[in-house]
């Protein structure tokens, strides 16, 4: 009854034209009490906004959620599996979440906090599965990550890094070769036609992963969903947004029947590329300082299913010099809508768009009095960056198999497809010391708690838990402190609040109960 009256008001508004936006439409809505009201409009209809409702859903069943996606289905943009990295960022493998310190030690601080954050997404997920609420065979693969390099200097880094990984609890499954025999049997297409005189080197963990972040995005819709309390609205976008009084938000939502008004005490901006013009639109005083570099990306895909089946792991190789993170060159066993593949990328390209099915005028649209300045400093403080993407860009076919064959020696050109990847928006931010370029993934959140976006990239997807909670720890830190909520995320998150970082039995009993209940033993 409640979604057949909503349908009946956006049919009664459709016969009353007023220009778009105009002010006229809300006050005629309202008199007719048609202004929808919710406890939280949630803007994307990727990972993030899904894992949100979904922790707000097992906390407060009785919520009033509305999720607005701009596309016709959930997780076709950063979320879809051709489009993510798919890999579950834990440092096992990602060599640039471990750089060298001038002191010539290798730095784990960023490896281990990825990988306790990703451990929490895993606990989450079992405990969903085993309260019947989430199928994780639709999503989750076991699949080893493994770290490859050639070189002297190379090898010494991958060895340092070993030496120094082992020992912490978090990565002490970590294993060294480099002996070619027991190299290909890690990765036999990487190996075949090498010769055994060069100098190689790997570190492997077994116990890594692959995520389809898109079917788990429908995963969790699909759990939340049949509780009647979450609204979906697919191909409707948000086009503006303004704090009123009292803690409440006011969107402006276009869809196929026209334009129409939500409030809410609360809104998350987790549309991916789209996050920060609307993050800018609400005029919190926090925006100001932000600004965006985009960075799109391309898969070569095997079309042949046979060399898919040769190949188990996720291998990264090292970023090339001035090559941003998400462009760490890596052959990667996925499951794409639930069939093995095999993909080796991303190539890097440039784009003034800041989603994949965006406007090339995203880019010019977010400049601002606030941050054009920034924006062009950072552009001259990283025109490495900028001449790497122009020759990416600007790569042929050919380039890109013979960059391919240095992963596969013996790859053909016959094999491959070349697929469009994701679109990435780095982050741009003013700061006490100048403007900088952040390639990680950042949470920006109004004084008083009611808006909070989320800007940047990876390893966003793997850890959107982690980040989730601390959104919920920010913007609803008294439902966080009540017993209530306490009860329930500790039984969803038996470490809840506790370091997984320095704590090794917490952490062992942890990854032995989520080995146990996500079959990953």
């Amino acid at each position: 009854m409640v979604f057949e009256y909503r349908i009946n008001q956006s049919l009664i508004s459709e016969h009353i034209i007023w220009p778009e936006g105009s002010r006229k439409f809300l006050i005629f809505s309202e008199s007719l009490g048609s202004v929808d009201r919710y406890d939280a409009v949630l803007v994307g209809g990727g990972i993030m906004s899904a894992t949100l409702a979904s922790l707000l859903s097992e906390l407060e069943p009785g919520l009033r959620l509305l999720i607005v996606e701009r596309l016709g289905s959930p997780a076709l943009e950063s979320s879809s599996a051709l489009n993510n990295a798919g890999t579950g960022h834990a440092a096992n493998c990602e060599l640039n979440y471990t750089p060298m310190r001038p002191n010539g030690c290798v730095d784990t601080s960023k490896a281990l906090v990825i990988n306790t954050s990703f451990e929490r997404s895993l606990e989450y997920w079992a405990s969903l599965k085993d309260l019947g609420k989430l199928d994780t065979s639709k999503f989750l693969h076991r699949v080893p990550h493994i770290s490859f390099v050639s070189g002297e200097n190379d090898v010494a880094f991958l060895r340092k890094r070993f030496e120094e990984m082992k020992k912490l609890s978090a990565f002490s499954s970590m294993r060294w070769s480099n002996d070619s025999s027991e190299l290909s049997e890690w990765m036999p297409l990487v190996m075949a036609g090498r010769s055994s005189k060069n100098n190689f080197a790997a570190t492997s963990i077994e116990r890594g992963t692959d995520i389809d972040f898109g079917a788990l995005t429908c995963g969790y819709l699909e759990s939340i969903r049949t509780s009647g309390v979450v609204d979906l609205l697919y191909q409707t976008e948000v086009t503006n947004l303004q704090r009123l009084e009292q803690k409440q938000w006011e969107l402006e939502i276009k869809g196929e029947s026209g334009i129409r008004y939500v409030r809410a005490p609360f809104v998350f901006l987790g549309a991916g590329g789209g996050a920060l013009p609307l993050l800018q639109k609400s005029g919190i005083p926090e925006a100001a300082i932000y600004g965006g570099f985009p960075v799109s990306g391309q898969w070569l895909v095997c079309s042949d299913q046979g060399l898919s089946k040769r190949h188990n792991a996720k291998v990264y190789g090292k970023a090339k010099v001035g090559a941003p993170p998400m462009s760490v060159p890596h052959l990667d066993t996925r499951w794409i809508a639930g069939s093995r593949s095999l993909l080796f990328g991303p190539f890097a390209g440039y784009t003034t768009k800041f989603l994949k099915q965006g406007s090339s005028l995203d880019l010019y649209r977010s400049l601002t009095f606030n941050n054009l300045g920034p924006s062009l400093q950072v552009g001259l403080k990283n025109l490495d960056l900028v001449v790497y993407l122009v020759n990416q860009a600007r790569q042929s076919q050919e380039d890109r198999i013979n960059a391919l064959m240095e992963f596969f020696p013996n790859a053909e050109a016959k094999d491959w497809n070349l697929e469009l990847a994701g679109q990435r928006v780095q982050i741009i931010k003013r700061t006490s010391r100048g403007s900088v370029l952040q390639m990680g993934t950042e949470v920006v959140t109004s004084k008083d708690g009611s808006l909070a976006a989320l800007l940047g990239a990876s390893p966003g997807a793997s850890t959107a838990v982690q980040i989730m909670l601390e959104v919920l720890q920010s913007c609803w830190t008294e439902k966080v402190r009540s017993e209530k909520w306490q009860k329930k995320l500790h039984k969803l998150l038996p470490s809840f609040g506790q370091d997984l970082i320095n704590q090794n039995q917490l952490l062992a009993e942890i990854r032995k109960r989520n080995d146990m209940l996500l079959d990953l033993s």
